[in-house]
């Protein structure tokens, strides 16, 4: 790197802050913020902070339903990425990667950068970023080479989408990176669908494994997204619905979920699909059981009494 590069991205970052770009790209606002708000300057040197081994513990221990959930989907992501040069990052929602996969060949360069477990990526700290500006904006997005704020890190590109858990709270950020120069737009575009693609999987066994003893309803694609999931109970209430799922059916995202009637956030065709779903899971389950409607009950999680109304909503004559 030459001497006058820092220098020149540097400047290229307070031109830009004080142009007044900052209302109209998001990535020379979060250069403002990292400037002005957390009074970083572009062409500091200094490495990444970093977490001790102790500390890292600590938040792997808070993130570890997050962490247990997500290693199939990142290991399926490294396998399409990872013969490019490219890591897979998995963050909490303060931007320290809890878990990593990448080439052993490449694991000293990688480290060097500060793409490795334990690190520091939140905006605070690294400027605009990938996983940190990600956090900030809560929206998938890319941050390549010089976008990033500080000189240092802009031989880096980097691809991160936000995860939300099953209550639709922020949980951590999904992200691949990579330090070569050779990477088509192209493929930076199939990089961020593959990511996004992992990260809508992780929410969706998130969700899964949180209401495991709810039927889990899909919500129509909206604008370009897709479906949401809804968790409905025994008694037909929704009970949990992910981020995209409130979206859609208009339901706050910052507050907790209230058990709602599935027929009142569905309608009436959406409740006949439901009321279907609902009708062979109950036939399947008296078939299991023989007929047997307490022991039909016990298998579904329902009181004897609940199973018998619903049969008798249902029109299914147990014997």
């Amino acid at each position: 790197m030459s001497e006058r590069k820092p220098a020149q991205h540097a400047a290229s970052v307070e031109a830009a802050i004080a142009s007044g770009q900052a209302a109209r790209s998001a990535v020379v606002a979060s250069w403002r913020r990292s400037s002005r708000l957390h009074q970083l300057d572009p062409a500091g040197t200094r490495p990444p902070l970093r977490l001790s081994d102790v500390e890292l513990q600590h938040v792997r221990a808070q993130v570890a339903p997050l962490l247990q959930v997500a290693q199939p989907a990142m290991d399926r992501l490294y396998q399409a990425v990872g013969s490019s040069g490219c890591c897979v990052l998995l963050a909490d929602a303060d931007g320290v990667p809890v878990d990593r996969r990448g080439a052993a060949a490449d694991d000293r360069i990688f480290e060097s950068w500060g793409l490795w477990t334990g690190a520091i990526w939140s905006e605070a700290q690294e400027g605009t970023n990938g996983i940190g500006t990600c956090l900030i904006e809560q929206r998938p997005l890319t941050i390549d080479r010089h976008q990033h704020f500080f000189t240092r890190n802009t031989e880096l590109s980097c691809t991160a989408v936000p995860i939300y858990d099953q209550d639709a709270r922020l949980a951590g950020v999904l992200d691949v990176s990579s330090c070569r120069a050779d990477h088509t737009e192209a493929f930076a575009g199939l990089i961020a669908l593959a990511v996004t693609e992992a990260a809508r999987r992780i929410e969706a066994d998130l969700f899964r494994k949180a209401f495991a003893r709810a039927r889990i309803v899909l919500t129509a694609p909206v604008e370009g997204n897709g479906g949401g999931l809804l968790a409905v109970d025994a008694d037909d209430l929704v009970i949990g619905a992910t981020r995209s799922a409130r979206a859609a059916l208009g339901i706050a995202l910052d507050r907790a979920m209230r058990p709602t009637p599935a027929s009142d956030l569905l309608g009436g065709g959406a409740q006949e699909h439901l009321c279907d779903v609902q009708r062979g899971m109950l036939q399947r389950a008296l078939l299991r059981n023989q007929g047997n409607v307490s022991a039909a009950a016990k298998a579904l999680g329902v009181s004897r009494a609940t199973l018998h109304r619903k049969l008798k909503r249902l029109e299914i004559n147990p014997h």
